[in-house]
């Protein structure tokens, strides 16, 4: 781990809650109404990772796991642990090059399956497409478009999918864009995660994790689940980080944070350590205790980070956590409510924010 990351303070913009806005496409001339035929499996794959069109629009999304959109259909309610493809099947793909019978996931990068015989690269994989799920069950086809290199660590590569809209009839990028990533590419990482936040392994399924979410965000953070140090696995540690991106306190896949907030992560393992110095996001004399992390959500609470009660925590997951003296510590920093479940000690992240934003005094009537 280099000495950037280490020292970098996690002061880290949850870009997890966001509403895009843009303005309406014009309305379509009116005309005489017209059947679609949906097109043969030969004819959709001709037509993945082609050049997306300047009319496609973000649309408003909620907090985000998995950095994708929650559906095909913007005008449908959707729930914010939902996504229009939460895993992909590594074996029997749908279009591959000729003699490729499936991919293999390791260390953040995918290969063919079998492997050619010498001068393999990431870009092997382009162009194959898997059998894909959403999180309602239906399954889905996402293409990799394309394969590039992570500027930091080579060995990890970011792809650029498409996953085949239904609803549209066409091939679109299923990952959200936003403001500081409006081309958003994933990272494949291991296993499925569930509308929980839970993460289970599963050899023959990837998750890709956009961007923009916060699966993929605590590996740019330095938590690659494939990764170890002083011997250490980081999975536990990724677990537990998406549970902190997101605020997720009860461990049962609901946010709890607005975006742009800025917080402060540090980790037993010193992979991300507490913040010292004042840089341009953050400021240490500003920020305080808010909570301890497990890979199933918080061990103990001080305060929400966006400023509701801490009783609505306590209804939303009845029985969670109990009531703290304020005498005891964790590691050194006082918590509301902790958990009665697990030791003090497991908790193996931390993290500080700033207080929710004050109340506007009231107006003299």
């Amino acid at each position: 781990m280099n000495t950037s990351l280490r020292t970098l303070p996690a002061c880290l913009f949850l870009l997890l809650s966001v509403r895009v806005q843009a303005a309406p496409p014009a309305a379509p001339k009116p005309g005489p109404a017209r059947s679609v035929s949906a097109p043969s499996d030969a004819e959709r794959y001709a037509r993945r990772c082609q050049s997306q069109t300047a009319q496609r629009i973000a649309r408003p999304q909620g907090t985000m796991l998995w950095g994708t959109k929650r559906s095909w259909d913007p005008e449908k309610p959707t729930d914010e642990r939902t996504s229009v493809l939460v895993s992909a099947s590594l074996d029997a793909p749908r279009q591959a090059e000729e003699g490729v019978r499936g991919l293999r996931f390791d260390h953040g990068r995918l290969w063919p399956v079998p492997a050619p015989e010498a001068g393999a690269t990431a870009s092997d994989v382009v162009g194959t497409v898997l059998q894909g799920t959403a999180s309602d069950g239906k399954p889905v086809e996402v293409a990799i478009c394309g394969a590039e290199p992570a500027a930091d660590d080579a060995s990890r590569v970011f792809y650029r999918i498409e996953a085949w809209n239904p609803v549209a009839r066409e091939w679109e990028n299923p990952c959200v864009a936003l403001d500081r990533s409006p081309a958003p590419r994933a990272l494949a990482v291991g296993g499925v995660w569930d509308a929980s936040g839970a993460h289970a392994d599963a050899p023959d399924r990837v998750t890709f994790a956009c961007e923009n979410g916060a699966i993929a965000k605590c590996i740019s953070w330095g938590y690659a689940p494939w990764a170890s140090r002083d011997g250490q696995s980081l999975a536990g540690l990724h677990q537990a980080c998406t549970r902190l991106a997101r605020a997720d306190y009860c461990g049962n896949g609901r946010s709890h944070t607005r975006q742009d907030t800025t917080i402060d992560i540090y980790d037993r393992l010193g992979v991300l350590e507490r913040a010292t110095e004042v840089t341009r996001e953050w400021d240490p004399a500003k920020g305080s205790f808010e909570a301890a992390w497990a890979p199933d959500g918080a061990t103990c609470l001080s305060r929400t980070r966006d400023g509701r009660a801490l009783e609505l925590i306590l209804q939303e997951c009845p029985g969670r956590f109990q009531a703290d003296t304020g005498d005891t510590r964790e590691d050194g920093e006082v918590c509301a409510v902790r958990r009665g479940d697990v030791k003090p000690g497991a908790a193996l992240l931390r993290n500080l924010s700033y207080g929710p934003p004050k109340a506007a005094p009231a107006r003299a009537r």
